[in-house]
Formats: C-alpha cells, sequence, structure tokens
C-alpha cells in the first residue's frame, strides 16, 4: 500500500517541483487581454500592463472566486468582471467598488508568481511557503550568447511530462525511433554509456562515440530545469556546425504539458542570415516531422509505463534523473513538514 510519504512526493512530482523557474508560454500568448492557462496545479492569469510587461496571479478573485481573467486590465492590476474588484500585480485587493473600505480591501489574498519574459517564452516563478523569492534564472549560452542563434519551438502533448524528460535524456531512442532522419541515421546502435558530472548537474553519454547522432544530452539546474544535445549537420543543413536544442517542459495538467525547445547554431554574420532562412524554408518541417514521432510514441503510453519496466545500461541517464527529480521533491516537503512542525 502507498504510504502517505510516497503519495505526496508523487503529488508534488506530478504538478512539479517548487522553487524553479518554468516556462509557461510563448510570449506571443499575451497581447491586450488577460490570458487563462492552467499550469503547475494553477490556475494562472497572465497580462501585459502599460508598459508591456506581463504579470500573473491565480486566476481566482478573491472576493467570490471568480475568474480574473473575465475582468478589464488597469495597468498593472485587473478589475474583476463579476463585481469589480481591482486585484493588483502583488495580489492585492487595492479596490471593492462594491463596498468600499471593507476588509478585504488591502488584503493579499491572491497567489502571485513572479515573471521574466526572455528567449520568446513568459518564465514564472513557482515556490512554496519558504521560498517565496525567486532564485536567478541562468539559462545555457545557446540562449544567452550572441554567438548563437535560436528558434523557439512550441507544443503541448498529451501525456505527463516526465515522459518527455525520460525521451530527451535517452540518447539511444534517436538511433531507433529517428533512424530515417537527415542526420540521426548513423552510430553505433550498442553504445556503451557513461555519467559525467557538472556544476550545475551531469551529462549523460556514448562511450568514445562524439559528433556522430545524438551522442549525449546534459541536464542542468540552474534555477530553472533544462535538457540540452547536439546533433551533428551534414553539408545540407548550411553554414553553423552542429545543430543545438534546448528543452524545459512544464506540467499541465497529469495527462497534458507545454513543451519548449529552442533549436539553435552557433553562426554569425551573413551566415547567421542564410542559415535562418534555410531554416525556415527547409529545416524546421525536417525538425518538427522528428519531433512528432517523439510525440506519437509518447501519447501512446500508458500513465503507469514507468511502473512496469525492465531497465538495462543505456537507461543510466534516465534513473539519474529520475533520482534527481525525486530527491529534490522529498527534500522540499521534509523542510515544509519541519517548518510545520516548529
Amino acid at each position: 500500500m502507498t504510504s502517505l510519504n510516497e503519495a505526496a512526493v508523487e503529488a508534488l512530482l506530478t504538478k512539479g517541483l517548487r522553487n524553479v523557474w518554468y516556462p509557461i508560454c510563448p510570449s506571443s500568448f499575451v497581447t491586450d487581454k488577460p490570458v487563462s492557462l492552467r499550469r503547475l496545479g494553477y490556475k494562472m492569469v497572465l497580462w501585459r500592463d502599460l508598459q508591456g510587461r506581463v504579470h500573473a496571479l491565480e486566476d481566482h478573485c478573491p472576493h467570490r472566486g471568480a475568474p480574473l481573467s473575465m475582468g478589464i486590465v488597469m495597468d498593472d492590476r485587473i478589475a474583476c468582471g463579476y463585481h469589480g474588484v481591482q486585484v493588483d500585480k502583488n495580489g492585492v485587493a487595492v479596490a471593492v467598488p462594491g463596498s468600499p473600505g471593507c476588509k478585504l480591501e488591502g488584503m493579499k489574498a491572491t497567489v502571485t508568481f513572479h515573471t521574466q519574459e526572455t528567449n520568446d517564452v513568459i518564465f514564472a516563478y513557482v515556490g512554496d511557503a519558504q521560498h517565496a523569492e525567486p532564485p536567478v534564472l541562468r539559462l545555457p549560452e545557446e540562449l544567452t550568447s550572441p554567438d548563437f542563434s535560436a528558434f523557439l519551438c512550441y507544443a503541448e502533448w498529451r501525456g505527463d511530462y516526465r515522459y518527455v524528460y525520460d525521451n530527451v535524456i535517452d540518447p539511444m531512442h534517436g538511433t531507433f525511433l529517428h533512424k530515417q532522419s537527415h542526420s540521426m541515421s548513423f552510430g553505433d546502435t550498442q553504445a556503451k554509456f557513461q555519467i559525467r558530472d557538472t556544476e550545475t548537474g551531469f551529462v549523460f553519454e556514448k562511450v568514445g562515440q562524439r559528433n556522430v547522432n545524438f551522442d549525449w544530452t546534459e541536464f542542468g539546474d540552474t534555477g530553472t530545469h533544462w535538457l540540452r544535445l547536439e546533433i551533428p549537420y551534414p553539408a545540407s543543413g548550411g553554414p553553423g556546425g552542429n545543430f543545438h536544442i534546448v528543452g524545459i517542459y512544464t506540467p499541465i495538467a497529469p495527462d497534458l504539458c507545454a513543451v519548449f525547445h529552442w533549436r539553435a547554431r552557433k553562426i554569425d554574420g551573413w551566415q547567421r542570415d542564410a542559415w535562418r532562412f534555410l531554416y525556415k524554408n527547409r529545416l524546421e518541417a525536417r525538425h518538427w516531422h522528428v519531433l512528432e514521432q517523439d510525440r506519437v510514441m509518447l501519447e501512446q503510453f500508458e500513465p503507469d509505463a514507468n511502473k512496469r519496466e525492465i531497465l538495462y545500461q543505456h537507461d543510466m541517464g534516465v534513473v539519474r534523473l529520475r533520482r534527481y527529480f525525486r530527491n529534490k521533491a522529498e527534500a522540499q516537503l521534509q523542510a515544509l513538514t519541519a517548518q510545520a512542525a516548529e
């Protein structure tokens, strides 16, 4: 029988670890009207103020629970469409038109989320009771260095977001599932793997094989959780060397997740323009085809598939990443339990 602690750990992992920055949606989702999205166990409302800055609250008016997303944006606050209660970006009910001076007025009664907008994506920080303030959000160099040029790829896949992490930390699936891809048809089908620790996580890599296929994946914990990999490109892929992919995956519901991939190359000058043109007009369709192979496969997994596995050497990366997430979940719950006991 599942213990309460195991159930609590699983519940936390299902909705997403706390105290981490998560990508919520592409920037283009939030324009001149409030937007309601379910993410990480919350229903959120996101909107832009007059300066274009994004704010996020729980989509819940503290008066009667009406969705704030049905209200009217007033710069850095929203007026609820049900009774006009105005809630600001900090979750404070700053005005109650129907009953000025009542106890609700001035009360912080709505959950608020720190936000950052970068690389065409809106990120939100979801903390627990001990960590209201977010850490610094540090992304891989593919998304921060001017030496790289990147495109965002966004999709929503049916299934647990953890299966997407399992998929990307597993280079060997590329040799089989994607073997007909223009860039993944090479390499040893019986490769040996090793795990190499880094300052922010670890690399799961094929032993003695580099720049042949999908040969390694790196996991990093830098205020957000990300995976990155490289795929060598044939000459037909244009200038820029290896093709880089950075991925972060956000739970929407137990059976639905938001999938963010940035596709990047290290390139500058006229070659950058040439590659970006080539990518949009020729390569992007091929990359969507590869992602579709992943999506179709993962969406057919049973919800409990990871409870009935027989793993082998190629799965060391999957085991390591799952253990990392589980240890983080246990530590967060233990800290909250200890605080409550005190």
